[in-house]
């Protein structure tokens, strides 16, 4: 590696302009995490598909394969520890990682998913219900942010009063400004009230999949600590990434209304939501793969042990789309890499294309001269390179006048 690496995040650069410049580089490029821990990002089509195929092969997610973790290079103290080092699913390979996902899988098949449709319809009606008859309103508080919140935590029988700590304990974990003391306390809040929801549910089992997985431990050999390691991660997940996937449609739907015009004219809101995914991916920076052995990804050579990550908005890679920077529904998206591919593909796939679909096409069925409040530009984004997102969507409901 050279000394002028780039910087991810880049301060004063838009994380979406920083991994543009990536692309523009080369198909897997070196670069800095934060606190200077060196490390490469696949941002190319070719290189990200050669990254996902070797899974379990070429790569493993146990940090215990990367000597810097371990050696004293990268601190104890660095905030992403807490992402690295967590003894769940996704930092885990082969058979053990198999044991995990079988046991979390099946409440996200997409038939079960689709038996959630009448629920997430309601849950959308009632948000919109509460704003509708006010002129302007911020989507993000009031709409994008609280239905996946509310769809996944319902899901797994967490309380309506305690919703909102996910979204803070959420927000400190994926935040790049976040330190490791604010990390580390996040995550100990986290785990332990999901022990006491666990704990809970073992007296009181419900008709959620918190009680469904503690009646399927024995089946799949789960303690209690790998339940609550399981739990975070998809309750983090599976809302910070589909809030940022509805902002991010508003904003663009709001930008190219052509494209608006036509998803309402034919009802193509899974158009819509493929073509989000592709141009401006919710999931960006997925930074923890640790390379087995010398290997070429895309040509370019990375040496054994290294930190190994990829873009989840490879759809930008002009090499795959030469006009990868227009908003166009009418793409094919047949190779989509989104929500990945092999072993590690996104449980919940499934469940955020279908809240993004039922969410859009609700939001502008109700408000059909929905539009931005403000310049696109004026716009806000999280603080953070794993995800990315607006922070706020003002938007106005009605023409006024």
């Amino acid at each position: 590696m050279t000394e002028s690496l780039i910087q991810l995040p880049t301060a004063g650069e838009s994380v979406i302009d920083t991994f543009d410049r990536m692309i523009r580089t080369g198909p897997i490029v070196p670069y800095e995490l934060p606190g200077g821990v060196r490390a490469w990002m696949a941002v190319s089509h070719q290189a990200v598909g050669e990254v996902l195929a070797g899974d379990g092969t070429l790569f493993s997610k146990n940090a215990k394969n990367c000597p810097v973790m371990h050696d004293g290079t990268v601190p104890a103290d660095w905030p992403l520890r807490v992402l690295t080092d967590a003894d769940h699913l996704l930092n885990k390979d082969g058979a053990d990682h198999m044991r995990m996902r079988r046991a979390i899988a099946r409440a996200f098949t997409p038939v079960r998913v689709a038996q959630l449709q009448p629920r997430i319809q309601r849950l959308t009606d009632d948000l919109i219900d509460r704003f509708a008859d006010l002129p302007e309103v911020d989507l993000v508080e009031h709409f994008t942010m609280p239905l996946p919140v509310g769809v996944i935590c319902e899901l797994f029988g967490v309380p309506a009063d305690d919703q909102s700590k996910f979204r803070g304990w959420t927000a400190t974990l994926v935040s790049h400004t976040s330190t490791g003391e604010q990390t580390q306390a996040a995550m100990q809040e986290m785990a332990g009230y999901l022990t006491g929801l666990v704990s809970d549910k073992h007296g009181n089992p419900g008709d959620d999949l918190t009680s469904d997985l503690v009646r399927a431990q024995t089946e799949h050999g789960l303690a209690d600590a790998e339940l609550v390691e399981m739990l975070w991660i998809i309750i983090v997940a599976g809302h910070e990434t589909t809030m940022h996937l509805l902002g991010n449609a508003v904003v663009a739907l709001s930008a190219n209304p052509d494209q608006l015009a036509a998803a309402k004219d034919g009802d193509r809101w899974a158009d819509v939501v493929e073509e989000t995914l592709r141009y401006r991916n919710a999931a960006c920076a997925m930074f923890n793969r640790y390379a087995l052995s010398d290997v070429q990804i895309a040509g370019v050579d990375i040496p054994a042990g290294a930190i190994v990550g990829w873009y989840a908005g490879v759809g930008r890679d002009p090499r795959k789309h030469s006009d990868a920077d227009v908003f166009d529904i009418d793409r094919d998206h047949s190779d989509q890499l989104a929500f990945g591919r092999g072993p590690h593909f996104c449980l919940g796939a499934h469940l955020a294309r279908l809240e993004s679909r039922i969410a859009l096409a609700t939001l502008f069925g109700r408000f059909p001269q929905l539009r931005l409040a403000c310049d696109p530009a004026e716009i806000p984004y999280a603080p953070q390179f794993m995800t990315n997102g607006p922070l706020c969507v003002p938007v106005q409901l009605q023409t006024l006048g």
